[in-house]
C-alpha cells in the first residue's frame, strides 16, 4: 500500500495531503520502503466514530480530508498488542519522538548555518562598508558564493523540499513562499558573481534562512509541548502487573493480562488495568485521569481505572478491560479523534491560510514589477518581493486553531471532560438553556430512605427498617436496594422469612417471627380500603411504602431519589452565567415540582416518556433557545441527539455514550458550567490567534512591500522573517495559556 511522509517531521500517512502540524505537503514513500514498513506494522482499519451528521458538519469532510498525524497515530494504536507486544512502547512515544527528531533537526541546521553565516557577513561588501572595514583577497566573491550555496542547499533544504512537494500537489503554502524568496535572492546573487551587473544578496539570504530555521525550531518546540501532553496520558499505565495464579503472584507485562485475570495492587502502585475490586479497600488517586482532586474510596465490587494510583492499602482486582478496551485508551482515542476532526473555525482558518498564500504570491509579484519600474534598481525590487513573501507566510494562521485544539482537548480529558465533537464543544459558548434529566443527573440516581414514620408505638425506626429489609433482602428492585442500604447504615440484621409471596406490582409479604408482615405500595393501601391514620403526615416528596402487621399499618417508609449536593451549586453557577435551567423527568408532577422548587429551576417537563423528551428539546429550540441536553447517554439518547450540544453525565468511565458530543466522566453536574466556561475560553483563544495571525499581515505586508519607503522605513528580508517567526511563536504560546485557565474553567 502507498504511504506518504512529511519531509519536515518525518511522520507517515496513508493518504496524500499536508502534515497537520507542519502544514507541509507530504511526499510519496518509494514502494520498496513502503513494503518494509508494512511488513513491520500490520495494517488494521481504524474505526471512525459516528458523529451526529446534523450538528457536526465537518464529519462528511472528515472522511475525505487531509489526515493528520493524530489520525495516523490512531491507526498505530489499533494493532494487536498481544501479537506485537513490542509495539506498545512505540505506540506511546512514536508521535512525540517524530516531533523530537524534528526539533533536533532544525536545531542542528540552525547552529551549522549560523556558523557559516559569520564569514559570509564578514565577506559581504555591504557589511564591510557599514562597519568601515575591508577583508579583500582575490576570489573572495567565489568564496562568498560557495558558503552561501551551502546555506541555501543545507539550511534551506526543508523549505526547498517542501516547495517541490507543494508544487507537485498543486497546493502552494508556506514552503512555497519561503523557497521562492530565498531562491530569487540566491540565483540573482549568483548571477551577479558570474557577471551580471548588480549587488550581492548573500548576507540577506543567509540571515533569512537562519531566522527561518530559528523560528521553526522554537515553533516545533511549542508543537512538541502540545503533542507531549497527550503522550503523558499514555505513560500513566505501568509496564508490569502482579498476576495472581492460585497461591502464587508473579510479575508479568501488562500486555499479557486478559479479562478475568486477578491482579494484586500493592500500596502506592499504579493500577495496570481497569477492573473490579474483589478483595480489600483503599483510596485511589484518579486526579490525572478524571480531574477528581480528592482520593476516591474503593471497596468490594467498585470499579478501578488503569493508570490511577493506589493508596496505602493492598487490593485484589479482577481485570475487566485491557488494551483498546481500557478507559485510558478510549480517552486517548477520543482525544485524537477530536483533535483530527475539523470544526467550522478550523475550516475558516484553512481557507484564510490558502487565500493568504495566494495574496502573498500575487503581492510579491506586483511588488517586484512596481519597484522594477519605479524603484532604484532590480536588486531593490527583488529585496522587496522577497520580504513580502517571507513576512506573509501563513504558518501562524495554519497553526492558530490546531494548537488550541491540541491543548484544550488534552487538558479537558485530563479533567474528566471528554470531547467527541469539536464543533459542539466550540458551540458550547452559545448555550442559553441547559436541560437536565432528573434521575441520575440532578439526583443521585438511586433510592434512599428519606423518612420513616412509625404509627405503632410498640415499634421504632430500626424495627420498621429491619422488617422491611428482611422481606426485600433478595430483591434487585431499586426500592429494595434503598431499604437494604438503610438497614446497613443502621447496622440492623435481617430476620428469617417464611411463606414469602410477591403481591404482583404492589409489594411483598411473608411471616417474620410468626407474624404476618407485608410491604406494600400506596395503591395497594387504597385498593384495600385501609384506614390511613390522620397522624401519618408526609411532608417529604417521594415514594411511599407501607409496612403492615396483620393488615394493620405500623409504619410508612418514604424513599426518595435524593438531590445531589452538587446540583444546588451547579444551578447557581449556570444562572450566574445567564443560562436558564430546565428539567426533564418521567416522574409525576408533584415530585418534579418539588425538585424544581428546591433547585430554583426556570421550568420543568414532568411525566415525559423517553421518546417524548426529543419533542421538549425541539419546543425550547423553536422558542429561540440554544439548548444543551444533559442526560445519562442511554435513556436520553433521542434528546441528546436533538440538542445543539449533547452532554452525557452519569456514565462514569463508560466513554461509549454514542449520541453525546461531550462526556462528563465524574458524573458531576458542576462540570456542566466548567465545560461552558472552558468552551468559552477555548473559543476566545482561537479568535485571538486568528485575529493576531490575520491582523499582523494587514500591517506587515504593506510595510514589507515598501509602503513607507519615502519616509525612510524599510524592512529587510531577515527582519521580515523574524516578524513572521515571532507571530507564529506568539500563536503557539497563546495556545498554551489555556492551561492557566484550568483552575477557573475546569476544576
Amino acid at each position: 500500500m502507498t504511504r506518504y511522509r512529511c519531509p519536515k517531521c518525518k511522520m507517515e500517512y496513508n493518504t496524500p495531503g499536508k502534515c497537520d502540524m507542519c502544514k507541509v505537503t507530504l511526499e510519496k514513500i518509494e514502494e520498496k520502503e513502503t513494503h518494509i514498513h508494512n511488513m513491520h506494522h500490520e495494517k488494521h482499519e481504524p474505526q471512525e466514530h459516528n458523529h451526529k451528521s446534523q450538528k457536526d458538519e465537518s464529519h462528511q469532510e472528515h472522511e475525505k480530508h487531509i489526515p493528520s498525524d493524530h489520525e495516523e497515530h490512531k491507526e498505530h494504536t489499533n494493532h494487536d498488542h498481544d501479537e506485537y507486544p513490542e509495539h506498545k512502547e512505540h505506540i506511546h512515544h512514536d508521535h512525540a519522538d517524530h516531533h523530537q527528531q524534528m526539533v533536533g533537526d532544525f536545531k542542528k541546521r540552525f547552529i551549522i548555518s549560523v556558523l557559516v553565516t559569520i564569514p559570509i557577513l564578514l565577506l559581504s561588501p555591504l557589511i564591510q562598508q557599514l562597519f568601515n572595514f575591508r577583508l579583500g583577497f582575490p576570489g573572495e566573491k567565489y568564496v562568498l558564493f560557495v558558503l552561501s550555496s551551502f546555506i541555501f542547499f543545507y539550511g534551506g533544504q526543508p523549505f526547498l523540499k517542501g516547495f517541490f512537494d507543494e508544487s507537485k500537489k498543486k497546493q502552494p503554502g508556506m514552503m512555497t513562499l519561503i523557497a521562492l524568496a530565498t531562491s530569487v535572492a540566491y540565483f540573482y546573487s549568483s548571477a551577479v558573481v558570474f557577471g551580471l551587473k548588480g549587488e550581492f544578496f548573500f548576507w540577506e539570504l543567509a540571515t533569512l534562512i537562519d531566522v527561518m530555521l530559528l523560528g521553526h525550531w522554537f515553533e516545533m518546540k511549542s508543537v512538541l509541548g502540545a503533542s507531549k501532553a497527550l503522550e503523558k496520558l499514555a505513560q500513566l499505565m505501568p509496564d508490569t502487573a502482579h498476576l495472581i495464579k492460585g497461591s502464587e503472584v508473579k510479575e508479568v507485562k501488562i500486555s499479557a493480562l486478559k479479562k478475568g485475570d486477578k491482579i494484586l495492587i500493592k500500596a502506592g502502585e499504579k493500577i495496570p488495568a481497569d477492573g473490579l475490586v474483589v478483595k480489600g479497600s483503599s483510596y485511589i488517586d484518579e486526579s490525572m485521569l478524571t480531574g477528581e482532586s480528592k482520593p476516591v474510596h474503593k471497596k468490594l465490587e467498585d470499579k478501578v481505572i488503569g493508570g490511577s494510583v493506589n493508596g496505602d492499602a493492598v487490593l485484589e482486582v479482577k481485570v475487566e478491560g485491557t488494551g483498546e478496551e481500557s478507559y485510558l485508551n478510549k480517552v486517548i482515542n477520543l482525544v485524537k479523534e477530536a483533535q483530527s476532526s475539523k470544526s467550522k473555525t478550523q475550516k475558516f482558518a484553512d481557507k484564510a491560510a490558502n487565500w493568504l498564500t495566494i495574496i502573498a504570491v500575487t503581492t510579491g509579484a506586483a511588488t517586484l514589477i512596481y519597484w522594477f519600474i519605479y524603484g532604484p534598481d532590480l536588486a531593490f525590487a527583488i529585496e522587496r518581493m522577497a520580504t513580502v513573501m517571507v513576512i506573509a507566510c501563513p504558518h501562524a494562521l495554519g497553526l492558530a486553531i490546531p494548537l488550541v485544539t491540541a491543548v484544550s482537548t488534552t487538558l479537558s480529558a485530563k479533567n474528566g471532560l471528554l470531547i467527541r465533537n469539536r464543533t459542539a464543544f466550540e458551540n458550547s459558548r452559545k448555550i442559553t438553556t441547559v436541560v437536565f434529566d432528573k434521575t441520575g443527573t440532578l439526583t443521585e440516581g438511586k433510592f434512599g430512605v428519606s423518612l420513616v414514620t412509625v404509627t405503632d408505638k410498640s415499634y421504632d425506626e430500626k424495627k420498621i427498617i429491619q422488617l422491611a429489609a428482611s422481606l426485600e433482602k433478595n430483591s434487585e428492585h431499586p426500592i429494595a436496594k434503598g431499604i437494604i442500604s438503610r438497614a446497613e447504615e443502621l447496622k440492623v440484621k435481617t430476620l428469617p422469612v417464611s411463606d414469602f409471596e410477591v403481591i404482583k406490582g404492589q409489594g411483598v409479604k411473608g411471616k417474620i417471627e410468626e407474624k404476618n408482615i407485608a410491604l406494600v405500595s400506596q395503591s395497594y393501601v387504597r385498593e384495600n380500603n385501609f384506614e390511613i391514620l390522620k397522624e401519618i403526615k408526609v411532608d417529604e416528596t417521594g415514594t411511599l411504602v407501607y409496612v403492615l402487621l396483620d393488615n394493620r399499618i405500623i409504619g410508612v417508609i418514604i424513599l426518595a431519589d435524593n438531590i445531589r449536593e452538587e446540583s444546588y451549586e451547579a444551578i447557581q453557577q449556570l444562572k450566574k452565567l445567564g443560562i436558564k435551567c430546565w428539567m426533564l423527568t418521567g416522574d409525576n408532577k408533584r415530585i418534579a415540582e418539588e425538585v424544581s422548587n428546591k433547585l430554583y429551576l426556570d421550568g420543568y417537563f414532568a411525566e415525559v416518556l423517553p421518546h417524548e423528551k426529543l419533542e421538549k428539546i425541539k419546543e425550547l429550540q423553536n422558542n429561540g433557545e440554544f439548548v444543551a441536553m444533559t442526560g445519562d447517554g442511554i435513556n436520553d439518547a433521542p434528546a441528546l441527539a436533538q440538542a445543539d450540544v449533547g452532554i452525557a453525565i452519569g456514565s462514569g468511565t463508560d466513554v461509549a455514550a454514542e449520541t453525546a458530543d461531550i462526556i462528563l466522566v465524574n458524573s458531576n453536574p458542576l462540570d456542566v458550567s466548567s465545560l461552558i466556561l472552558f468552551g468559552r475560553a477555548t473559543y476566545s483563544k482561537m479568535i485571538q490567534n486568528l485575529f493576531w495571525a490575520t491582523g499582523y499581515n494587514v500591517i506587515a505586508i504593506p510595510l514589507a512591500a515598501g509602503a513607507l519607503y519615502n519616509y525612510g522605513i524599510l524592512i529587510s528580508p531577515a527582519i521580515g522573517a523574524a516578524f513572521m517567526s515571532l507571530s507564529t511563536i506568539i500563536v503557539a504560546i497563546n495556545a498554551q495559556f489555556l492551561s492557566i485557565r484550568k483552575e477557573t474553567s475546569i476544576t
